[in-house]
């Protein structure tokens, strides 16, 4: 389908963050003549000229976030569309100018001494800034030199061409072949294959993995290259700012405790007895004699599926998340009705879903919606993101109102746990009921197990590197399959397609990113499980935490809502749901 096709009222409405690409183009100008930041430069131990940098810096953060989300859309409307392709790229060259600009920053700030930036943080003129001020004071023994500083600002550029690369490789030159359809031609895009690996129709479901898949290794030798050198990127930046390793730097710039990573993997790896039971429960309720990737997403109760059309799916959401308010469901409304979601899959568009915003502007969410329970809940997940991005921008200032990576599943997932959770208690009939069953193992397993064993892979590539291995395609494949026989058990075939699997994952390109999926569903179990038990109170505990931005750790934000991921009970907990929610449909479905 062409861009043009689609009704306006299922397009985001870009035009409240730039009525024109001219009044883009005047901007962007602007954001140029901006970068004179170096003016400040040996000038931040007057504590007044400090302030009217971090003004001066937020007032420029809010025009480039305007500018980059703007040019971000624009392009993943179409990416074959050079002239917003040239937005994208000088997006990434401003940023590098003004990295470089402000590189005397850091270095300069850990010069300081300790009880003068104590004294800032105690200061009210800071209030907006204390907790950068805590982050630069934690940060002090990996701050380069001024020269150094400037050198690496410089490669910004350069090393996000590795993402880039993937993206337009799994956008655009992907050969993703025709498959026959519904008695039709149409191409194996992402979304499609998404949708015949829910069918019930095997043959159909067997040949869309095998050519989805066919097109990943047709490439796979370019993919091993990029990746690898992604790879090395990290590793470079790890000890260019002297930190042990890729994983310690990542967890070091969320001010994230090497503990909850630990208790992340330790749970799933003593869950796994109840996955590989899952799996084989999987393969005798089909009744096949072998079991293979492309069987995990078909539905084991037919015909419950629910196929809505976006606007009854958009009005169920709203239905379903009704123990989060009536305001909640007031802005979800607002959002549907002022065009913050772009909703069609079209040529040249991204594929998948994401939420973006900028501070001053409302968010907007991306969906390539089909009429699945699987998009139902897409929608939910992303307008969890959305109204996240909502409350932080509303009461924080811009310096805090930027969430960190690793909270930044919790509310859209939250939002799916619940919806799943009204469905369950308003299905009529026992063959619903199953289906939802089976579609919360399926959650937990795609978004818990499945992300996790993704964190271990890349825990692993990135180990490789670090020890002067290079990583090929043979060495991938075969961590990427050992990793699967160990996570998804005997009762599942492992075959060369899903050894590859690796290769199609956008996410690998921000390294340690995917166990935050495991950490944010672990924590919405625990969120959700608190607002139906005890009602009013955890909904304002989790309103805080929804509220508070970039305030202070993500660890503590957490708290608010009354989850401690310091702690081994949040893991168990959902360890616990998942086997339960198991014993529950294995009872429905006679096992």
């Amino acid at each position: 389908m062409k861009r043009s096709e689609v009704k306006e009222k299922y397009k985001w409405r870009i035009e409240d963050i730039f009525s024109s690409d001219e009044k883009w183009e005047e901007s962007f100008k602007q954001a140029e003549k901006a970068i004179t930041f170096s003016k400040y430069a040996g000038k931040l131990h007057d504590s007044d000229t400090l302030l009217k940098f971090f003004k001066d810096s937020d007032e420029f953060d809010k025009l480039v976030s305007k500018l980059g989300v703007y040019a971000h859309m624009r392009h993943d409307e179409d990416a074959a569309i050079s002239k917003y392709n040239a937005y994208y790229a000088k997006i990434g060259m401003l940023y590098t100018k003004y990295s470089t600009e402000i590189s005397f920053f850091d270095p300069e700030m850990a010069k300081l001494d300790e009880a003068y930036l104590k004294g800032l943080i105690a200061d009210k003129r800071f209030a907006d800034y204390d907790y950068i001020l805590k982050r630069i004071l934690e940060r002090k023994p990996h701050v380069l030199s001024e020269p150094e500083e400037r050198l690496v600002s410089m490669t910004g550029e350069i090393f996000s061409n590795f993402s880039d690369i993937f993206n337009m490789i799994d956008d655009l030159e992907l050969p993703l072949p025709e498959i026959e359809w519904e008695g039709a031609k149409t191409k194996l895009s992402h979304g499609m294959y998404g949708v015949i690996l829910h069918s019930e129709n095997r043959e159909k479901r067997k040949e869309a993995y095998e050519k989805y898949y066919g097109a990943y290794t047709s490439l796979i030798n370019t993919i091993t290259s990029t990746y690898f050198g992604n790879v090395k990127k990290d590793v470079f930046m790890s000890k260019a700012y002297k930190y042990n390793s890729c994983l310690e730097r990542a967890l070091f710039n969320e001010y994230v405790d090497r503990k909850v990573y630990d208790n992340l993997l330790a749970a799933v790896n003593t869950g796994l007895p109840s996955l590989h039971r899952y799996v084989a429960d999987r393969k005798k309720l089909l009744g096949y004699d072998k079991l293979y990737f492309y069987d995990m997403y078909t539905p084991l109760v037919s015909g419950a599926e629910m196929k809505l059309n976006f606007d009854d799916a958009y009005e169920y959401v709203i239905k379903g998340l009704a123990p989060l308010g009536k305001d909640y469901q007031a802005l979800l409304k607002k959002g549907y009705d002022e065009r913050w979601i772009d909703v069609e899959e079209t040529d040249g568009k991204a594929g998948g879903a994401y939420s973006t915003g900028c501070y001053g502007v409302h968010p907007y969410a991306l969906l390539n919606y089909k009429p699945t329970t699987n998009d139902i809940f897409t929608v939910a997940h992303e307008m969890g993101h959305s109204l996240h991005t909502y409350f932080s921008d509303k009461n924080q200032p811009v310096s805090k109102s930027s969430y960190t990576f690793f909270v930044a599943e919790v509310a859209s997932t939250v939002n799916e746990v619940l919806l799943l959770k009204f469905m369950l208690n308003d299905a009529k009939d026992a063959a619903l009921k199953k289906y939802l069953l089976n579609y919360y193992l399926d959650m937990i397993r795609a978004t818990l197990f499945r992300q996790t064993m993704f964190a271990e892979f890349e825990y692993d590539a990135h180990t490789m590197v670090e020890r002067d291995e290079p990583l090929t395609k043979e060495n991938l494949c075969q961590l990427y399959a050992d990793l699967g026989k160990r996570y998804y058990g005997e009762a599942i075939e492992h075959d060369y397609n899903i050894s590859c699997e690796w290769s199609r994952i956008p996410h690998f390109y921000r390294a340690f990113y995917v166990y935050k999926y495991s950490t944010g569903i672990i924590t919405a179990m625990n969120i959700a499980n608190r607002i139906l038990t005890e009602g009013e109170t955890a909904v304002k505990d989790y309103f805080k935490f929804l509220s508070g931005g970039s305030s202070t750790d993500p660890v503590s934000l957490l708290k608010l809502a009354g989850v401690d991921l310091m702690t081994t009970k949040p893991f168990e907990f959902a360890m616990n749901e998942f086997d339960k929610t198991l014993t529950d449909f294995e009872k429905l479905m006679g096992l």
